[in-house]
């Protein structure tokens, strides 16, 4: 079923004084009769437009948790071909604060096995982190043999994140930027498969999902001082991020853009995107299209100069 937040919101009911009530809601409630016209086609829909509800609207959702299903299907026979393989995944999910990450991550682990499986978000590092080479702490997440892990951010954060919020020198900034190619060479040269996603948001959407979040107390957590600095910033953002494009992208570890102002869109290609490059056994019986809307996941190309607009 479709789920409240992150692009869903509740079916709405009206009120005998025409005011918008939730389904649920004592003064919305359905009624016996109301009951008894879902029981048919025709009384599904007069019930439908008798209540308001935009019809193309539910039917997009409908189809997205359709969609959703099935490529998630994919995912429980690619787990299994990382677990027979052996293959070792690791999958970057990078972006702007409330760029849809975590959310697209969940769609991505809801139903496999976790024993094959991690997601990892590292909090600041402590003293003595702070005291070893950067790379460290990521290499202990990195993924064993037959395993899959998703990185909610990664160690891009000294790429943005930390030169913009001054959690980093100049001279590290740069140190980072020449030795991530080389890093990330040495795991191609060793058989990781290494997926980097950049979820690009614009600045309009990313205040429209900030006021959500703050009026929402189940998700006023997600707010960060880091967050509530992230409008002033904008452009420093975006200088730090084309920088690091232009310096990291490379032929065996590319960046793979998601346009992800469309929430259920960037998931469902994002997800697509995965099941399409990896050559999975029963990958050839999917009931679902594989090939990603080049117009939402496109792979990242020196002549693209507005991103994030």
């Amino acid at each position: 079923m479709p789920r409240e937040g992150d692009g869903y919101s509740p079916q709405l009911a009206r009120s005998p004084a025409g005011s918008l009530k939730p389904i649920g809601d004592p003064a919305g409630s359905l009624t016996e009769e109301d009951l008894r016209l879902i029981n048919t086609r025709r009384g599904l829909f007069l019930l439908l437009r008798n209540r308001n509800v935009d019809l193309q609207d539910v039917r997009k959702r409908l189809l997205y948790e359709h969609e959703l299903e099935q490529l998630q299907v994919e995912l429980v026979k690619l787990q299994r071909w990382v677990q027979r393989t052996g293959e070792r995944i690791a999958i970057l999910v990078e972006g702007r604060d409330a760029a849809g990450k975590g959310g697209t991550i969940r769609r991505f682990t809801e139903h496999l096995n976790p024993r094959s499986m991690r997601v990892v978000a590292l909090p600041k590092p402590t003293d003595e982190e702070r005291g070893q080479w950067y790379f460290q702490r990521y290499i202990r997440q990195l993924p064993n043999r037959g395993e899959i892990v998703f990185f909610d951010r990664s160690w891009y954060n000294r790429a943005v994140v930390e030169p913009v919020m001054g959690f980093c020198t100049k001279k590290e900034h740069q140190r980072f930027l020449q030795q991530v190619p080389e890093f990330e060479h040495m795991l191609y040269e060793d058989g990781v498969i290494l997926i980097k996603f950049w979820f690009s948001i614009s600045k309009d959407e990313q205040a429209r999902r900030f006021e959500a979040r703050r009026r929402n107390p189940l998700k006023q957590w997600k707010l960060s001082p880091v967050d509530e600095k992230a409008q002033e910033l904008w452009d420093a953002y975006t200088r730090c991020k084309e920088e690091m494009f232009s310096k990291t992208h490379t032929t065996f570890s590319p960046w793979i853009i998601v346009q992800a102002n469309d929430k259920q869109a960037a998931r469902l290609e994002s997800l697509r995107y995965v099941l399409n490059l990896l050559p999975y056994q029963g990958k050839e019986d999917a009931r679902v299209r594989l090939a990603p809307d080049p117009n939402v996941v496109v792979r990242f190309h020196r002549k693209m100069v507005e991103l994030d607009l």
